[in-house]
């Protein structure tokens, strides 16, 4: 379960305001990719707070409402499609975290990023925390925000190309959907770098 463990070495070390990033959404073959940055009280307890894919999508909901109502400052943002298949799924998805952690209006003094890599042109201090969104409050919290605001877009593709059955699954990889591109071809919202192999 994740804690603040991580913010509380970054407050020893001097810094104040710490924001976790997460995004969802890198994997799928449709759709943007979606980034979250929240900056939570000095250590406030949500019950059930955990990493997003590790929650039902009903417990998802619920705690997407508590961490906005609760956080200091939260900020959503997106990689376009387009962006995807102009720079790469990697650089696409730092984008939508730059603009995320651009977006808060409150400004951090260090940021938890969830993985390995840091994004480029980052402004502000940071850390990479492997597996962060079950280690980190804050980071947990930005995976839930960005989880659930993309799967909120999938459903609305859902209506505009219902052939797809993006409410489903997503825009993720799944039989259903395979069959689906192979039957009606691709539409807009499809990352065709990802698809190079359909046929």
């Amino acid at each position: 379960m994740p804690d603040f463990e991580i913010e509380n070495n970054a407050k020893q070390n001097g810094y104040k305001i710490i924001c976790g990033v997460d995004e969802a959404g890198r994997g799928p073959l449709a759709g943007p990719v979606c980034a979250a940055a929240v900056i939570l009280p000095e250590n406030l307890v949500i019950e059930g707070l955990n990493d997003s894919k590790k929650l039902s999508e009903k417990k998802r909901e619920m705690l997407f409402d508590v961490i906005k109502e609760k956080a200091v400052a939260y900020s959503i943002a997106f990689g376009s499609v387009e962006e995807i298949e102009n720079v790469n799924i990697l650089n696409a998805t730092f984008l939508a975290m730059n603009r995320a952690i651009e977006g808060l209006d409150v400004k951090p003094d260090y940021c938890l990023i969830d993985g390995n890599r840091v994004p480029k042109d980052i402004k502000f201090p940071c850390e990479t925390v492997i597996k962060g969104d079950s280690k980190s409050y804050s980071v947990a919290a930005a995976s839930i925000l960005a989880k659930v605001t993309r799967d909120r877009l999938m459903l609305e593709y859902d209506k505009k190309y219902p052939a797809y059955k993006f409410a489903k699954h997503k825009g993720y990889g799944t039989k259903e959907h395979y069959e689906a591109i192979r039957e009606n071809g691709f539409c807009e919202i499809h990352r065709l770098s990802f698809l190079k192999n359909v046929h």
